[in-house]
């Protein structure tokens, strides 16, 4: 009886690895797609932290309060409008108006995100 010299691998082998590799992988992927949540929140806390303070500096500077993201921008406070990394834009960003101001201005900046953070804040709220 003559033996055949086989190179490659059989289908058992090559099944038995997708198993594996597949059960590795069912392990992996919720910590990764929840880590990925995580460090949004986090890119968002930090941003609306810069942006808090580029009001307070323009406030402290100008003696008013901004009348708009573009403004500061513009006056070279920030060098461009963040993209919210929640909405994945620009354009959500929410402003409120400073509560003994009549004329209005940017007084406080909110994230337009609906949802809550991994912590149960809604965005809004941060």
């Amino acid at each position: 009886m003559a033996r055949r010299k086989n190179s490659g691998f059989t289908m058992i082998e090559l099944l038995v690895v997708m198993a594996i590799m597949a059960t590795l992988l069912a392990l992996v992927s919720p910590r990764y797609f929840r880590s990925l949540e995580i460090s949004k929140e986090v890119a968002l806390k930090q941003d609306l932290s810069v942006m808090r303070e580029v009001i307070t500096q323009f406030h402290a500077d100008k003696g008013r309060y901004p009348a708009s993201l573009d403004e500061l921008v513009q006056q070279r406070y920030l060098k461009a409008i963040p993209i919210d990394p929640v909405t994945g834009s620009g354009a959500t960003w929410l402003a409120t108006s400073p509560p003994d101001v009549p004329t209005g201005g940017l007084y406080d900046i909110r994230s337009g995100a609906e949802g809550n953070t991994s912590e149960g804040i809604p965005y809004g709220g941060l």
